[in-house]
């Protein structure tokens, strides 16, 4: 224990040292070393997948949950995503320094705001190897330095990508320790992380809901974060229905094992009767389990009864909770009780229910005619995300470079004292 705090101590350091220097570096050489990364990625993808096999094989061993074992799992194409969001990252403007609402006072002084960066940036995540290069190209973009503790299951991918970020950083002639990766799997590595209050501004953990819960409980430094993702889709009886059981059926069936999936459907009772069976067998067919209150087990026989915990829960599997409801006012009081301020849509030609909609639900992405699953911050135009805030304070939604940065005020003046 006593050389485990040691070490993370030491990681602290490094990273507050480097903190400095990224707060320093311009935008042509973050961009490089973005470039380089996702060259590196590239490069050694054959290695990369090698790697991830190794943690696959003993997830299955372990008995990881299939939901974990997909967003463990590293592909050709995931190891594309990766380098194409670190090249996407590369093209977005740099928010370090810009100046904004800058007005006269009074006094004859200017006062207005300057972007800057947060400092040390801590990622707790588990499963997902692809964080360990969207965190360290959204960390570098933004002039952060940045430390990374991922699940003991993602081991060896983790570290393989960290080679190719330090590769990166080291082309581009910036600090490794910009980006470190912590290398032991003790769960003591956590604890000192996320206590670390001089060497640490903000922790963002990304995981199940029991890691949040504990790091939200634990933490001595600010979190960002959302606990869980319960989404809605609610087809409203204006809805056109042929993109109605699109979009419901993408929201549930695209992934399953992700936040933005949608675990509850709500459907207008004017319109169930049309929109439901055909609905239903398309999840049907593609194994879906249903669970759904009395009205829409009349009108799908396969369908199980839902309780109130079903309301509740983020399956992140192939399980669907079904309410047929009275109206707009009905979903919204759904979504308002059980929902996770996540991620809702309601699929409706009326614009002013759709207005309504976005007014009142309280969530961090609101959508009209469109699957929740595009909650994400590469679809947003993010490059990238580092994660999705479920807070109101600071950053919510998606949050990417503006969400890793704060600002400043500044004043100019020209020999002006206050009297």
């Amino acid at each position: 224990m006593h050389s485990i705090k040691q070490y993370m101590q030491r990681v602290g350091q490094a990273a507050r040292s480097a903190a400095r220097l990224m707060a320093q570096a311009d935008t042509a050489t973050k961009n490089r070393a973005l470039e380089a990364i996702a060259t590196a990625i590239l490069d050694n993808m054959a290695q990369l997948i090698t790697e991830n096999a190794k943690d696959v094989a003993a997830a299955k061993t372990h008995d990881l949950d299939a939901a974990s074992v997909d967003r463990l799992t590293l592909t050709e194409k995931t190891i594309r995503g990766m380098a194409e969001g670190l090249q996407q990252i590369a093209t977005l403007p740099d928010l370090i320094g810009a100046i904004s609402d800058m007005s006269y006072r009074p006094s004859g002084i200017q006062v207005g705001k300057m972007r800057v960066p947060l400092g040390v940036i801590g990622i707790i995540y588990e499963s997902r190897p692809n964080v360990t290069a969207d965190a360290a190209g959204l960390c570098l973009k933004s002039g952060n330095a940045a430390i990374l503790r991922g699940g003991s299951e993602a081991l060896h991918s983790n570290q393989a990508i960290a080679a190719c970020v330090h590769a990166g950083l080291r082309a581009a002639g910036l600090p490794e320790t910009a980006v470190q990766v912590v290398s032991t799997t003790d769960r003591a590595a956590v604890g000192e992380l996320i206590t670390m209050k001089e060497y640490v501004d903000v922790i963002v953990p990304r995981g199940g809901k029991g890691l949040i819960e504990r790091i939200s409980a634990e933490a001595r430094v600010p979190v960002i974060k959302h606990l869980h993702g319960v989404c809605h889709v609610y087809i409203d009886d204006e809805a056109d229905l042929a993109k109605a059981i699109r979009i419901a059926d993408n929201a549930k069936t695209h992934r399953y094992g992700v936040c933005n999936a949608m675990e509850t459907l709500l459907v207008n009772a004017n319109i169930a009767a049309k929109v439901l069976p055909e609905l239903c067998k398309i999840y049907l067919d593609k194994g879906v389990e249903l669970r759904g209150d009395e009205v829409a087990r009349k009108l799908v026989a396969q369908m199980k009864a839902a309780t109130e915990e079903d309301w509740h829960t983020e399956y992140l599997a192939p399980i669907l909770s079904i309410k047929v409801v009275a109206d707009l006012d009905e979903a919204i009081a759904h979504i308002a009780t059980y929902g996770s301020q996540h991620t809702d849509s309601i699929v409706t030609e009326n614009y002013s229910k759709a207005m309504r909609f976005l007014r009142e639900v309280d969530s961090s992405s609101v959508m009209v005619n469109a699957s929740t699953r595009f909650a994400d911050g590469f679809e947003y135009g993010l490059g990238a995300e580092i994660g999705i805030s479920t807070d109101k304070i600071h950053a919510r939604g998606p949050v990417g470079l503006e969400g890793l940065t704060s600002q400043k005020y500044i004043v100019l003046g020209s020999g002006q004292i206050r009297v």
